[in-house]
This record gives structure tokens, sequence and C-alpha cells, in this order.
């Protein structure tokens, strides 16, 4: 279902999910309930574990997996996203909020539901502001270092489960598994075989089982080793831990917690969350997109995962995003319009109703061994072997993201992503490419100026590519290459820019073009160009810096520049020149008397 002509309407674009309704019919109802049903099942295991993962009670994955995702979906653009609980924003909300209020305490609790307001309105604030284009500031590179410093940290943190261990939740990473070496002598063998059952038996199902969700054969096999242990051990003996009976209720209605003391202290926490939630939407459903040839519309993905968030505040919900396990699991089962979210929805609360008591038998280790493979999950090698054989900045902006989430938090670990990627591109637009560039000529008359013609230097005339913008940034950088010619040839006194590579010229870029005109006027030479483009010539005309610059020096593609130069050059330098490289030397000095032999 590839977009509608009802998404031009007016009311579509208040109401987003009349653009794709009128099409809804008895086939794609089929479908989306069909994928409703899947998402709603993998919602289960994936919302408690997520749940426990943030450091809050199980319950609260399950609120958060009802209310949001139906509403992100009603009021977003992605057909086939599913937005809920994410183990990379429960990651980021226990990393930075464990240190204010013991998790799972009523206090935490409390600091979560105020962020999850908080990242709603600002989400909310940033779709109608037309803000979408943030997110194409955090490069895909940062993305694959988080994800993979994320895996690492839901791996530890989940060790004490799965070895049946106690260690402290605060622990950071290099705490976490130094204090596991030290412990591991006291494991819990049992609670461990029960986690190597869940892990093995999930690669088993993703390999043979591919149409159950593979977190569904775990948690089912885990339980039931778990039992079989415990029934014929007993349960003194394994002491293999559980999740505990989870209520069979709606979300409660909660009101967050607005006074500025709190705001203060969690508002860094919810501007991070903002952005990595928003990053993880508008790349899943960008990804799905690519399949489905569908648009995403990343301002109206900020709206409705803002009221998404904005609501599910007052329903016990911690913040949600898009959730590339069910949002893929939505669209391999054949989901083709938002209603597949919001039947999933509505299929959860009906499971949750009936089937809750039953997480009383739900082993921790259990969920550590599907935490372990949810993790294993995120980390691309693929990916990142790309990265570092094909860029060595990129890679360096990965393994600084990857290391400031394991050792400074994931928090920290988006700006530091996003300070160093920004820091390398400004770096590389400062420094745009200048090379020395002749003339070919083609029988036709036309010519261009190529680079490896490997023909020498004309001692009057240097020739230079610009391939990039004349910024305030990049001024320097281009003001030492012109000067650098006057130090290797001071009879260079003319100097040709080839600027069809010149995208922008700002301000300080035509003051320094200006000043370089006049200082070669002043040298006897002069400053010309050929091929500039139409946007950096109106912005030299209305500022006026063709005073200086002189319009007659800027030559249009069609023209050949060396012909109107070569006239002025000094006859006699080009009398005992041997160069020779314009087909003008050949015939004449640049006076007009005929060359001698």
């Amino acid at each position: 279902m590839k977009g509608s002509a009802n998404e031009s309407l007016p009311l579509a674009r208040v109401f987003p999910f009349m653009a794709w309704l009128p099409a809804v019919d008895g086939s794609t109802l089929r479908s989306d309930l069909v994928a409703g049903f899947t998402g709603a099942i993998l919602g289960l295991p994936q919302g408690v574990a997520f749940a426990l993962l943030a450091g809050l009670p199980p319950q609260y994955g399950l609120y958060a997996a009802m209310i949001p995702p139906a509403l992100s979906s009603l009021f977003g653009s992605s057909r086939q996203m599913i937005a809920g609980p994410t183990n990379a924003v429960a990651i980021l909300l226990f990393a930075s909020l464990g240190h204010l209020a013991a998790p799972g305490s009523a206090d935490y609790i409390r600091f979560v539901l105020t962020v999850t307001f908080l990242v709603g309105v600002f989400e909310f604030a940033m779709g109608v502001a037309r803000l979408g284009t943030v997110v194409n500031f955090i490069s895909h590179t940062v993305i694959v270092g988080f994800g993979t410093g994320a895996a690492i940290l839901i791996a530890t943190q989940q060790l004490k489960s799965y070895f049946g261990i106690a260690l402290p939740a605060d622990a950071s990473f290099v705490q976490t598994l130094r204090q596991t070496a030290l412990a591991i002598g006291q494991l819990n063998p049992w609670a461990t075989g029960v986690g190597v059952a869940t892990v093995v038996s999930g690669i088993l199902a993703r390999r043979y089982l591919k149409k159950i969700p593979f977190m569904i054969t775990a948690t089912v096999v885990g339980s039931l080793v778990a039992a079989a242990l415990s029934a014929w051990f007993g349960p003194e003996v394994t002491r293999i831990a559980t999740v505990g009976a989870l209520p069979t209720a709606l979300p409660p209605l909660t009101v967050p917690d607005l006074s500025v003391e709190t705001l203060t202290k969690v508002a860094p926490t919810a501007l991070a969350t903002t952005i990595l939630a928003l990053t993880l939407g508008v790349s899943i459903g960008r990804t799905l997109a690519i399949r489905t040839g569908q648009r995403i519309d990343a301002n109206q993905e900020f709206i409705g995962q803002g009221l998404s968030n904005l609501v599910g505040a007052f329903f016990s919900s911690y913040p949600s995003a898009g959730s590339i396990n069910r949002s893929g699991a939505n669209y391999e089962a054949g989901a083709k319009t938002p209603l597949a979210s919001v039947f999933s929805s509505i299929f959860l609360v009906g499971i949750v109703l009936l089937v809750a008591p039953l997480a009383a038998y739900l082993p921790l280790a259990t969920m550590a061994g599907i935490l372990f493979l949810i993790a294993y999950g995120l980390i691309d090698v693929r990916r990142m072997r790309a990265i570092c054989r094909t860029s060595r900045s990129e890679a360096s902006v990965m393994i600084v993201t990857l290391l400031a989430a394991l050792l400074l938090g994931l928090q920290t670990a988006i700006y530091a992503g996003v300070l160093l990627s920004l820091m390398l591109f400004l770096n590389q637009a400062a420094r745009p490419g200048i090379r020395d560039v002749k003339p070919l000529f083609r029988g036709d008359g036309h010519f261009r100026f190529d680079a490896d013609s490997e023909l020498p230097d004309c001692p009057q005339l240097k020739m230079l590519r610009v391939n990039g913008s004349i910024f305030f940034g990049a001024v320097e950088h281009v003001e030492t290459a012109f000067h650098a010619v006057d130090r290797a040839n001071p009879g260079q006194k003319r100097l040709l820019i080839a600027a069809s590579g010149i995208n922008v010229v700002d301000i300080s870029g035509a003051e320094f073009l200006s000043r370089e005109a006049q200082r070669r006027e002043k040298m006897g030479g002069g400053l010309y160009f050929w091929f500039m483009k139409d946007a950096v010539l109106a912005l030299l005309r209305q500022g006026g810096y063709l005073k200086s610059i002189r319009e007659e020096r800027i030559f249009d593609p069609s023209v050949d520049p060396i012909a109107k130069i070569y006239p002025q050059l000094d006859s006699e330098v080009c009398r005992a020149c041997k160069a020779r490289i314009f087909p003008q030397c050949r015939v004449a000095l640049p006076s007009g008397e005929p060359r001698a032999g």
C-alpha cells in the first residue's frame, strides 16, 4: 500500500489516518488482524523484559505497549512501524535515572513518568515547529556505535540474573564486569542452566521456527525447564528467582510530577531520550518505507510519537519509541495499515487480563537469556566492519560513541557521537578540495579542466579547481592555498578558478574573494572565474563585490577563458617559454606577434 492522494487533503494533515482509512477493506483488515495478534504475543515477553531493563516493575512494560503504540500509529506517517517499549530507551532511562532514586521505587517511577511527559512535549513541539530535519544530524555511524554500546550494556546488566548472583543495581559497566568475575564462584547453576536453555532454544527457534517469534519460544522453553528443575530438585534447592505475578488490570491513571525540582533533575534525560526516540522512530520508518515505497514525513512522526508519550504519561507508561523488533515482525506478518498497531494494543489488553498471573512462573534467568539474544541482534558486525574499511573518521565516531556508552553512559554517548560527527563534518567542509588543473581542448572547440593531464604549469597563469563551499570556516584554508601559488611561483600573478564545484559563498567568502582580486590586481595580475554558479554570482552582485572582482573576469561555461586571458599575458615571458600548453601559445605571442618556428 504505497501512498494515497488523500494525503494531500487538509483534513489528513491534522488527522493522518484520514489518508489511509478509506483504503481499508476486508483484505487489509484480515492482514492487520493477523499482524496485530502476532505483535501482541511478541509484546508480552518483550514488554516485561524491557521494563526490567528500565528498572521498572514488569507491568509497566505492558502499559507502555498498550495505549502509546495505537496513538503513534494513528497520528504518525508510517504504515507499518510500531512504537512502544524499546531496549535502547529502557537502558537509557536506567542509566540516567538510577542515581536519582532506587530503580523500581515510587520516586523512580515518578521520575520516569515525568520524563515520559517531557519527551512527549519535546517531540510534539518539534513536530509542530517542522524540525524533522534535526534527526539528519545524527549520523548512521552514531546509531551503530550507540546500538553496539547499548547491546553490551544490556548483556552486562543481566549477568546477575543469568548467573543468579547479587550485584548492585547501579554498578557501572566496569564495576559490573569486575564484581561478576569476583562472584563467579557463587553462581547459581540452576539459574544459569535455565538461562542457557533459553538462549539455545532462542537460537534454534530463529533458525528452524521462523514463523514463530523466537522470544515466545525461548520464554516457553526457559519457563518449562525452570519448572521441571524446581519440581525435580525442589525450589529450596534451585532457588530460581521469577518475575512474579503481574496485576490483571488496565493501566492505572497517573499524574506526572511537574514540580520545578523534578523537572530540573530529569530534563537532561528527557532531552537525550527525545533525540534517541525520534532517531529510532524515523530510522525504522524509513527502513520499512524503502521496502513498501511509502514516503515518511519526519515531522508527522514527531507529532505522532509526541502525542503517544503525552497521553502515555497519564497511563503509567514510560517513554515509547519505534521498536525495530515489533515493527519488523509487524511488516513480516503482513500488516497493511496502522490498524495492525491498534489491533495489537487491543489484543495485548486481552492477553494481559487472561494470562498475566502466569508471569509468576517466568524466571529472571529466562528474561536475561532473552535480553542476551536481543543484545546480540543489536550488534551489527557487518556494518561495523564496513565502516572501519570505508572511513577512518566515521570509524572514530563509531568507536567514540561506543566507548562513551560503556564508560560514560548512553545519554553522554549520544551527545558525544553527534558532537564528534559535526566536528568532523565541519572540519571537512572547512577544507574544500583544491586541485591543480589544466585545460584539455577537444576537437569541437570545447574543453574541460582536468587534474590528471600531466601538463606543466603556465609560468604566468595558475589554474585551480575548488571543490567545496567558501564560507567563514573555509576562508583560511582557501586563502592559504591561493597564497601558496605566489610562494611556489611569483610569476603566476594571474589565477583562474574552475568554480563549478563552489556551491555556496557566504559574506566572509565574498569578502575574501574581493580582497584576493584586489591583491592580485596590485601585483599586476588578476583573479578569474570559469563556470561560476548562478547563486554564487547573484550573491557577489547583490553585495557589490563585483566592483573589485570585475564581472568581465567571470566567464560562462560556453566561453573559452584562456582565449580571454591569454592576450593579457607578458609576451616576453611567453617568448622564452617552452611549456606552450595552450593552443594560442603555439600560434602567436600574447601581443599578436606570430610564433617563429
